[in-house]
Order: structure tokens, then C-alpha cells, then sequence
């Protein structure tokens, strides 16, 4: 008898389920936790449908979108992230220490209490945004990592990229 890939119960019958992009032969119970994989055949090619198994208000995807060959990166939430400085926590020391203050007078002329300046300089934790932004304004020091040349290599236009297909010789 088949046996759910997420839970381990024999079942008569299993359904194929994505699950965090991942395709499990899953039963009813463990089925809800992603989206049933339904295979239609059509008279010219054979497609797959992602829908909800557990409500049918929710739009199905469209098969042309899936199709379209693209080439650059999709966005996502970190794009618009600052990557913080691996040595942040000596850049505030050192320009704290360069000011003449104490962890104390900093604290307190950024209106934060002393105990996270003490953990931010010993590298404990990474500075919330705002205060990471009192602490560049205070200081007048930069906590985040330059702009990284990642962004050359997903943008696709450059003429001078090595391919895989410039390196490899077949044997035909």
C-alpha cells in the first residue's frame, strides 16, 4: 500500500501535491498543505495546472506565463535589503572612540539605551534600520556593504559574459 511522503500514513490512494516547490505523493489530510498537481492532456501537448485542492476561489495560473522564456532575475524581497558590513561592529567602535565618547554619551545622544550600543559593538546583534541610521547620521560612518557587481552579472545585456556554451567542445 502507498505511504504519504509527509506523514508516513499507508493510504489506499495518494495525490500528487507541490509543497514548497517540491512534489509529494501526499494523502487528503497532508494535501492541504500545498497545491495539487493536476496533468491535462490537450489535443497537442500535455501541460500541467497548479490549483487549490481545498477552494476553488483562488485563480488558477495560466500556462502562457510558464512558457515565456525569460532571462533576467526575478526581484524579491531582498533586493531592497541593505547588506550590513561584516565589521560593523569595529567601524562604530572605532568612530565612537575617534569622537572621544563613551558607549554611554553615544546612547544617549542617539536617545538608545547603552546596553545595545554594548551589544552592537561587540557584534551580539545586527542594528535594527533605525538605528543603523542614527548610528551613520552620529558618526558619520556607512554600516552597509558597497554595491556588489551581482547586479552586472544578472542584468543580462553584457556581451563580454563567458557561457558554458563558449567553453565546452562537444564530441558529435
Amino acid at each position: 500500500m502507498p505511504q504519504c511522503e509527509m506523514c508516513g500514513s499507508n493510504q489506499a490512494s495518494l495525490k500528487k501535491v507541490k509543497v514548497e516547490g517540491a512534489e509529494l505523493q501526499l494523502c487528503d489530510d497532508c494535501a492541504e498543505f500545498g497545491t495539487e498537481v493536476r496533468t491535462e492532456s490537450t489535443s497537442s501537448s500535455t501541460s500541467t495546472k497548479y490549483s487549490t485542492s481545498s477552494s476553488s476561489s483562488k485563480a488558477s495560473r495560466s500556462s502562457g506565463s510558464s512558457s515565456s522564456s525569460n532571462t533576467r532575475r526575478r526581484r524579491d524581497m531582498f533586493d531592497d535589503m541593505d547588506e550590513i558590513a561584516a565589521d560593523y561592529d569595529a567601524r562604530i567602535r572605532d568612530a565612537r572612540e575617534s569622537r572621544g565618547m563613551s558607549q554611554e554619551d553615544l546612547a544617549q545622544s542617539l536617545n538608545e539605551k547603552a546596553s545595545l550600543i554594548r551589544k552592537l559593538e561587540r557584534g551580539d546583534i545586527l542594528p535594527p534600520d533605525s538605528v543603523r541610521e542614527k548610528l551613520e547620521r552620529n558618526l558619520d560612518i556607512s554600516l552597509v556593504e558597497g554595491e556588489s557587481d551581482d547586479e552586472s552579472e544578472w542584468s543580462g545585456g553584457s556581451d563580454t559574459t563567458t557561457t558554458l556554451g563558449d567553453v565546452v567542445k562537444r564530441k558529435d
